[in-house]
C-alpha cells in the first residue's frame, strides 16, 4: 500500500504514513503527549488537518500539514469537555432512566447542569429533580468507573428517520426538533457502551483520557466541573455565587416566559414568521429589567450618587448605561454618564504584560489616584474637570468638560474594573451601586450541547468592530483567547460584588448575529491562524436558522443588540 507524506507540526518533521491509517497511530508513534506553555504533560485528544479539527480516528488518504493537539488548545479542550458530558450522559440515563439530563449554562467553574422530569411545571419551567449530595457523589463514582473502563468512542452515520425514534426514546424532544429543523438526511451518531447521543465537535479516543473532573452542588442542578485554562493538573474549588445563580434563575423563567429553550424550537418560530412576537417580547422583558435596577437605585437615592456598570467584553456596558439612564430619568433622577476609559494613565506609564505589551487591561492601567480624587470631590458638592482620553495619542487631556453633582444627579460609569474594590479604596461604599451586565446565553443546542457565552460574545465583538473600528474577523479572533485571560482575571472574580445582575442577551440573537458574521467569517483564508476557529464558528451556526432583513429591522432601535450590528439612536 502506498505511503502518505504527512507533515507533523510538533515535531517539524515529515513521516511516512500508510494509506488509511489513523492519526491515532500516527501519535502514538511521533507524538504521544504534548506540552503546555507551563511545562505540563498532557495527552493528545484531537488534531488540526490543514487547520481544520478532526478526531484521531482521522484516516490519512492525502498528504497533509498535522498538529496535534492537547488540552492546552482551545478546541483540545471543548473535545474533552464534549467526552466528558457524554460520560455524564451515558451515567445519568443509567441511574434515571425516566428523567433527562440538561446541560445548561457556562459557568466560571464548569457547565451547570440539571436532572429534569419529563412534564414540566404548569409555568413551562423545566421541574427539575433535585439531586442531593450523596447521589452526586454516586454520579462521579460510577462516570469515574466508566473513565476507568476506558471504553471506546465510535460514530455512524444514521438517517433522520432512525435519529427521530432513537432519540424520542431517550427523551431527547429538543435534540429531535433540532435535526428536523435542519431538513438533512443523515447525521453522525456517537456511540458509548450502547448509548447514541449527537454532539457538534470530535471527541476523544477514548474515556480513559478524561481522568480530571468533578461534580459540585450548585443552585437545583450542579457543576460539572474540568480543570481550567492553564492549570490541566486539577479542578479548583467550588465557588458559591449566589447573584450569578439569581442571575441563571431568572433566565429560566424568560425562557418559559417565551417558550423557548434550544435552537431547534427557535429555527421553527424563525421559519414559521413567529420571531417579530418573540423579539417584542425579549426586547420588553429587558426594558422590565432595567425599570427594576433603577427602581433599586432610586430605592437608595439618599445615598447612593455613583453607579457602576462592569461586564466582560460585549456583554453590552455601553447600551445598559444608557437603557439605564432613561430609567433613572422616569424616577426623577438626573443621570450624568462618563467613561471611566477616560481615567486611563499616559502611555508611557501603562504596565506591560509578560510578553513587553502594553497591558491595557489591568487595573494599574488606570489612573486610581485621579479618580479616587475626583470622585470624592464629587461627593463632596465640588466640582471637577473631567478629562477626555485621546486613545491616539495616548494621553488625557482636560478641556473643560466640567461636572458637580446636584441633589438628584447621579453619577453613571462603565468599565471592566467597576466591580472591583480596589479600584476606589478611598470611595465610601454606601455611595456607590454596582450593576453587572453579563450575558448569559439563553439557548441551548440540544438538551446536552449548550452554547458557549464567550462564542456568543466574540460574534458580537466581530460584528462590531469590523463595523466601527475597521477590525477584521481574523484580528478579532486572533486577540479572543488574550481578551479572555483579561476577563479571567479582572472581571469574573468581582462578579458576586455586584448590587444588580443584568444579562443582556437576548433569546433570538443568533440568527441575527449569523446574518452578519457568517460573511465575514467566509472571507478569512484556509492559510489564516484563525480558519480553524473560523471553520468551527460556521459549523455552529449551521444549526441556526437567519433572519432575514426584513425581520431584523423589527428590533427596536434601542436594542442592546443595535450596539452591535448598526448602532443605536439613543
Amino acid at each position: 500500500m502506498e505511503d502518505i507524506r504527512i507533515y507533523c507540526e510538533n515535531t517539524g518533521s515529515y513521516e511516512n504514513v500508510a494509506m488509511g491509517s489513523t492519526l491515532k497511530a500516527l501519535s502514538e508513534r511521533v507524538c504521544p503527549e504534548v506540552k503546555a506553555e507551563n511545562g505540563s504533560v498532557m495527552p493528545v485528544l484531537a488534531a488540526l488537518v490543514d487547520r481544520k479539527l478532526v478526531s484521531l480516528d482521522y484516516k490519512v488518504i492525502n498528504p497533509h500539514n498535522v498538529e496535534f493537539i492537547g488540552y492546552d488548545h482551545p478546541d483540545g479542550r471543548r473535545t474533552y469537555i464534549r467526552s466528558l458530558c457524554f460520560v455524564l450522559q451515558n451515567v445519568v440515563r443509567d441511574m434515571y432512566p425516566d428523567k433527562v439530563l440538561a446541560i445548561d449554562y457556562s459557568l466560571p467553574s464548569g457547565l451547570y447542569c440539571e436532572i429534569r422530569e419529563m412534564v414540566p411545571m404548569e409555568d413551562g419551567r423545566p421541574r427539575v429533580y433535585f439531586a442531593t449530595d450523596e447521589e452526586l457523589d454516586q454520579i462521579a463514582a460510577r462516570m469515574r468507573e466508566v473513565v476507568d473502563k476506558n471504553l471506546p468512542f465510535s460514530k455512524k452515520m444514521m438517517s433522520m428517520e432512525e435519529c427521530e425514534g432513537l432519540f424520542l426514546k431517550n427523551h431527547q424532544t429538543e435534540k429531535v426538533n433540532l435535526l428536523k429543523s435542519l431538513g438533512k438526511y443523515h447525521y453522525n451518531v456517537y456511540f458509548l457502551d450502547g448509548q447514541a447521543d449527537t454532539f457538534y465537535g470530535p471527541l476523544a479516543p477514548s474515556t480513559g483520557y478524561l481522568k480530571i473532573f468533578d461534580i459540585a452542588g450548585f443552585n437545583e442542578g450542579f457543576c460539572l466541573q474540568f480543570p481550567q485554562e492553564g492549570d490541566y493538573g486539577r479542578v479548583l474549588p467550588m465557588k458559591r455565587q449566589s447573584k450569578l445563580a439569581g442571575a441563571l434563575e431568572e433566565r429560566s423563567d424568560w425562557c418559559a416566559i417565551m417558550g423557548v429553550r434550544a435552537v431547534g424550537t427557535l429555527n421553527g418560530m424563525v421559519r414559521s414568521g413567529e420571531i417579530v412576537d418573540l423579539i417584542n417580547l425579549s426586547e420588553a422583558l429587558h426594558e422590565r429589567k432595567y425599570a427594576a435596577i433603577a427602581d433599586q437605585i432610586y430605592a437608595r437615592r439618599g445615598s447612593v450618587k455613583i453607579v457602576f456598570i462592569a461586564g466582560p467584553s460585549s456583554s453590552g456596558k455601553t447600551s445598559t448605561s444608557k437603557r439605564l439612564a432613561i430609567q433613572c430619568r422616569i424616577l426623577g433622577l438626573n443621570p450624568k454618564v462618563i467613561e471611566l476609559d477616560n481615567y486611563f494613565v499616559d502611555r508611557e506609564f501603562t504596565p506591560r504584560d509578560e510578553k513587553g505589551e502594553y497591558d491595557f487591561e489591568c487595573l494599574g492601567a488606570m489612573d486610581l489616584k485621579l479618580l479616587g480624587q475626583q470622585l470624592n470631590d464629587l461627593l463632596a458638592g465640588k466640582e471637577v474637570e473631567i478629562p477626555r482620553f485621546d486613545f491616539k495619542e495616548g494621553r488625557k487631556f482636560f478641556e473643560g468638560n466640567m461636572m458637580q453633582l446636584h441633589e438628584k444627579d447621579i453619577l453613571i460609569m462603565e468599565g471592566i474594573h467597576a466591580l472591583n474594590p480596589a479600584m476606589i479604596p478611598d470611595v465610601d461604599s454606601s455611595k456607590v451601586f454596582r450593576v453587572y451586565a453579563s450575558a448569559l446565553t439563553s439557548l441551548s443546542i440540544d438538551e446536552n450541547n449548550n452554547i458557549s457565552t464567550s462564542d456568543n460574545r466574540m460574534l458580537r465583538r466581530m460584528i462590531r468592530d469590523n463595523r466601527t473600528r475597521g477590525i477584521n474577523p481574523e484580528k478579532t479572533i486572533m486577540m479572543w483567547q488574550s481578551v479572555r485571560r483579561g476577563e479571567n482575571r479582572n472581571i469574573f472574580p468581582f462578579q458576586e460584588n455586584a448590587d444588580a445582575v443584568f444579562n443582556s442577551a437576548h433569546i433570538f440573537e443568533l440568527p441575527v448575529l449569523k446574518y452578519y458574521a457568517e460573511p465575514l467569517l467566509r472571507r478569512i483564508s484556509p492559510s489564516s491562524p484563525a480558519f480553524t476557529e473560523a471553520k468551527r464558528m460556521l459549523k455552529f451556526l449551521d444549526y441556526i436558522v437567519a433572519l432575514t432583513p426584513s425581520e431584523i429591522a423589527a428590533i427596536p432601535p434601542t436594542s442592546i443588540l443595535r450596539e452591535f450590528i448598526d448602532g443605536q439612536t439613543l
